[in-house]
């Protein structure tokens, strides 16, 4: 039987990531709310395919999107998830023993690993593994706030005690190096702007320092050496994109001189 839980998706042309996410919950929910911002794929006929409720929203970022698919959930629990993730099988237990074995009445939220598929492998270390989540949560307890540091990657809030689940959150977010680069390159243009509005200038010491400190910590503290070239290419790469965003605070003040 199916457990007293929503799971809350958002959606823009996901037609090749959605099927794969949605066929492994099979049978876990009571429901499955999907908030679409404007697909002109396939994405609604695969959530009819799964039996979903699906609501068309006008873009409102991240946060305020998903907080919008929350609030149209009716069950007591949210499992939220994005159209490029899937449940590992352990993790799908894991839920399942979750409810059955009565942690619902203890926890108000629980952990989970997350872990990306990049370069033909599962990547198992450095600063792309655990990254924990929280996913599970009372739908009266959550609400998605923006990180304190983007405008592009929101966290969820949970007043609560949490627990952690075993069994991982497999995440298929790059297809292949120019999908990771494009996707930084945004997040360079986003980070420009938040360093803009908080009032913090250039610094020689972040531009320096801090993109070693990335490479030393992915691939050698955080064992990032363990998951072959795509581990390496992982930690330059992360390397280069901090790089890039606090140089982008110096590029900012040659433009505010130029303006005067």
């Amino acid at each position: 039987m199916p457990y007293p839980l929503s799971i809350a998706i958002i959606s823009k042309n996901e037609e090749a990531n959605l099927r794969r996410c949605l066929a492994s919950t099979v049978g876990l929910a009571e429901e499955i709310v999907i908030v679409d911002s404007g697909s002109t794929d396939g994405t609604a006929a695969v959530a009819a395919e799964y039996g979903a409720r699906f609501a068309y929203q006008e873009w409102l970022g991240f946060s305020d999107q998903k907080n919008l698919c929350n609030s149209f959930c009716t069950q007591p629990w949210i499992l939220a998830l994005d159209c490029d993730e899937e449940l590992s099988p352990e993790l799908l237990a894991s839920i399942r023993a979750f409810f059955d074995q009565g942690l619902a009445s203890r926890f108000d939220a629980a952990w989970m690993a997350r872990r990306v598929w990049f370069l033909g492998r599962w990547i198992r270390h450095g600063d792309w593994y655990p990254d924990k989540k929280v996913r599970l949560f009372r739908r009266d307890k959550g609400r998605w706030e923006g990180h304190e540091n983007s405008q592009v990657h929101e966290r969820l809030v949970v007043d609560g005690p949490h627990t952690t689940l075993k069994g991982d959150l497999y995440h298929y977010s790059f297809t292949d190096m120019a999908h990771y680069l494009d996707k930084h390159l945004v997040y360079t243009d986003v980070f420009a702007d938040h360093e803009k509005a908080s009032g913090r200038g250039w610094s020689v010491v972040a531009v320096a320092f801090r993109p070693w400190w990335r490479f030393v910590r992915a691939y050698l503290l955080r064992r990032g050496f363990l998951d072959g070239f795509p581990g390496f290419w992982i930690a330059v790469a992360t390397a280069f994109f901090t790089f890039m965003r606090y140089s982008r605070a110096y590029e900012a003040k040659l433009a505010q001189k130029s303006a005067k």
